[in-house]
């Protein structure tokens, strides 16, 4: 069950941001076999020049329709982050993301670092 935050510039319409959120969830649902009913993102639009991303010596040229993903997630392996990151790539420019404006960031925890409300952790109670 993914928690994904997408952060962009603003600029963009509200059909822009579902598409680039309907795409992600996509994506995760084809590489990460995330249930599709689990859909938790949050979308946050950053004024110009508050989002600074450089390209880490890679020659990268980054434009305003920067994406930057940082995803949660539990139990996936490095096939399927590769493969992830690959899908995701390819996806967004589909969509009119350059893949040079494309960054993501995993992090993984465990089933008893999540709680989906009502103060249980669901995963651990066998709710989940």
């Amino acid at each position: 069950m993914p928690l994904v935050r997408i952060d962009v510039i603003e600029g963009r319409t509200d059909k822009e941001l579902t598409l680039l959120a309907d795409t992600v969830q996509k994506v995760l649902i084809e590489t990460f076999e995330a249930p599709e009913l689990d859909r938790y993102q949050i979308i946050h639009e950053h004024k110009k020049g508050l989002i600074k991303a450089l390209d880490t010596g890679l020659g990268f040229q980054r434009s305003d329709k920067i994406v930057i993903l940082q995803i949660t997630h539990q139990g996936r392996n490095r096939e399927q982050k590769g493969k992830m990151y690959a899908v995701m790539s390819q996806k967004l420019e589909e969509i009119g993301i350059s893949p040079t404006d494309l960054i993501i960031s995993l992090s993984e925890n465990t089933k008893e670092d999540w709680s989906f409300g009502l103060g249980r952790a669901q995963f651990l109670t066998g709710e989940l």
